[in-house]
């Protein structure tokens, strides 16, 4: 009876010199290439060198070695079938059972920052997944095998049963096409940003697990959590957890939600959210009193909030939030008079993340029934807005910080939205509206006196001046919107009845 042959060409060698023995010792014969094969000898393994079955010479550096008829004849003949049997025979081609392959470290290559092009191309694996695509599709008869998490169960079943059972080599194929698909996407996405193309006819992308979740969004609902390969760092996903239990699908939500406001400031500033909207926003002159500011602007909606802050937490601030109630707190570092106070609270999650990455652009991506929508992020920020004050009465330099703030807030609240702020913090927060002026109601309601003197900003404009007439009656002196309404002049002319300053940006923030 024909020896079962064995084919190992591994990047990664963890768990290889092992796997490559105990098959040895169940009698497959080892073929192996370059720097395996000088490994698995080292190690003292018995391995036939790939020239040594095709009769060929390894050329081109190396880029050419497995791509031959006697290797993949020995990988894609059907074995019952009698016409394949022939031509094996004819062509001296001894069928190969096992391919253990993975591939060359492209991933791991385009991360360096000092990666030229040349390095990139160099290490995109053509043979390996070549190999492993046969393979897998042959599972029939050929195990393929790329992840070393496999091993054991491939020598157990060898063991137990004398071959890998059929269910097995199902799993680990489908294993393989997920693995030389995603090794695709990667490529493919570097040389679509070489070359420009933002919105390529084919969106190919490739995401890999973090972690199973207890559930979504509900209990009903299942859930996992996905990393993008080489995705910013300034992101829930590539977080530090400190301590706590593990995150769920809503805080992961909620925790990316207050990231993305958080990046607005480079004073220091705490970011309070719940359910994807903020509830509090402040900015100070410590991390401290940013954070006083986004407690006292909603007490109450901060219980069981999500906080991030873009200053390393101090054991004053600790202090501060360890007497409400938070599910997470997110920062760039936490001091260890910090720490010994918060982890005292053995649910609460402490997370760090690199705020030095956040400058990076990532397209937006949403998911709808049968399709993706994407997007640019909306970085729009007050130093783009074009500018115009169309009132009679200019902001003064409080109103103008107030109008500043409101605005860098409203584009993160879900649209209709509207904003007030007062004293380098949120006061009231209108979300979700299905139109503008109920957006302000419920803000104003939330601000009550606090609204005297405060600035209101509006993610769009104002299609009537109802609006302004709220803002007016509720004491608010500054609104900024993007203008650009047929009815313009109706809330400037109310603006300027109630004697406040309106400005225009030009340009809207909404958010679905």
């Amino acid at each position: 009876m024909t020896r079962k042959r064995a084919i190992i060409s591994v990047s990664n060698k963890k768990g290889i010199v092992s796997f490559a023995r105990q098959l040895t010792e169940l009698g497959v014969e080892i073929i192996s290439t370059g720097g395996t094969k000088k490994v698995l000898e080292e190690h003292g393994i018995p391995v036939i060198g790939i020239s040594d079955v095709t009769g060929f010479p390894e050329i081109l550096d190396g880029r050419v070695k497995t791509l031959h008829p006697l290797i993949h004849g020995a990988l894609l003949a059907v074995r019952d079938d009698e016409k394949h049997q022939q031509q094996l025979a004819e062509h001296r081609i001894i069928p190969i059972d096992f391919v253990v392959v993975n591939l060359y470290p492209f991933q791991e290559t385009i991360a360096k920052d000092d990666v030229t092009f040349a390095d990139a191309i160099e290490n995109i694996d053509i043979g390996g997944p070549t190999m492993l695509r046969a393979a897998a599709k042959n599972h029939a008869y050929v195990t393929a095998i790329v992840d070393p998490a496999d091993y054991d169960l491939v020598l157990q079943q060898l063991k137990e049963h004398g071959s890998v059972l059929e269910e097995t080599r199902r799993k680990l194929a489908a294993k393989v096409f997920r693995h030389t698909a995603a090794y695709d996407a990667i490529i493919a996405e570097y040389l679509t940003k070489t070359v420009g193309e933002s919105y390529p006819e084919t969106w190919t992308m490739t995401f890999t697990k973090k972690q199973d979740l207890r559930y979504g969004e509900n209990p009903h609902q299942t859930a996992a959590f996905y990393e993008k390969p080489l995705g910013s760092r300034f992101s829930i996903a590539a977080a530090k957890q400190l301590h706590g239990k593990e995150l769920s699908y809503n805080n992961i939500n909620d925790a990316n939600a207050a990231l993305q406001i958080v990046k607005e400031f480079s004073e220091p500033a705490a970011v309070a959210v719940k359910h994807m909207n903020p509830c509090g926003v402040g900015v100070g002159s410590t991390i401290a009193e940013a954070f006083a500011k986004a407690h006292k602007a909603d007490p109450t909606s901060i219980f069981g909030g999500i906080i991030a802050l873009n200053r390393e937490v101090d054991e004053e601030t600790a202090l501060k939030m360890h007497e409400i109630f938070l599910e997470i707190i997110i920062a760039p570092s936490f001091s260890e008079e910090a720490l010994a106070v918060l982890t005292k609270k053995k649910n609460l999650r402490l997370l760090t993340v690199d705020f030095g990455a956040a400058k990076k652009k990532e397209p937006f991506v949403v998911s709808v029934e049968g399709g993706l929508l994407v997007q640019d992020q909306d970085d729009y920020t007050f130093e783009n807005a074009n500018i115009t004050i169309p009132t009679t009465r200019k902001p003064t330099e409080k109103e103008w910080e107030d109008l500043k703030l409101a605005w860098r807030v409203v584009k993160h609240v879900k649209s209709n939205a509207i904003v007030l702020a007062k004293d380098g913090m949120t006061i009231g927060v209108g979300a979700g509206q299905m139109n503008r002026v109920g957006a302000a109601k419920i803000a104003i309601e939330q601000a009550q006196d606090r609204a005297q003197g405060a600035a209101l900003a509006s993610d769009a404009f104002f299609p009537m001046d109802d609006t302004v007439e709220a803002a007016a009656k509720a004491g608010i002196t500054a609104i900024i919107q993007p203008g650009g309404s047929i009815r313009d002049e109706d809330s400037i002319k109310k603006a300027n009845e109630y004697g406040i300053a309106m400005v225009f940006t030009g340009v809207r923030h909404f958010k679905h």
